[in-house]
């Protein structure tokens, strides 16, 4: 498995910092509740939420908090700080 990223630690974004246009298309199946959490990647705009988390000690994406597939072969990465104000992200492929 090969796992491509930059290690860069950067800050969640608040919902008000979205643009509308994306809340309305992308994320209408979120609420007003859901301030934080949200980032972009690769000109794509994500939430947290979208990401599974696993458990496993033998897990190939082990040092990771979470996985996002896009295809059987491929998806993103996700590590969150510890007080879960920022995050990494990568992309994974088989």
């Amino acid at each position: 498995m090969t796992i491509i990223t930059n290690h860069q630690w950067r800050p969640f974004v608040y919902r008000t910092e979205v643009p509308a246009k994306i809340l309305k298309e992308d994320f209408d199946w979120t609420n007003e509740d859901d301030i934080d959490g949200f980032f972009q990647y690769r000109g794509h705009w994500y939430h947290m939420s979208e990401f599974m988390v696993f458990s496993g000690l033998n897990h190939p994406l082990k040092g990771w908090d979470g996985y996002r597939g896009d295809s059987f072969f491929s998806g993103e990465v996700i590590k969150i700080s510890s007080d879960g104000e920022q995050y990494q992200v990568g992309r994974y492929f088989l």
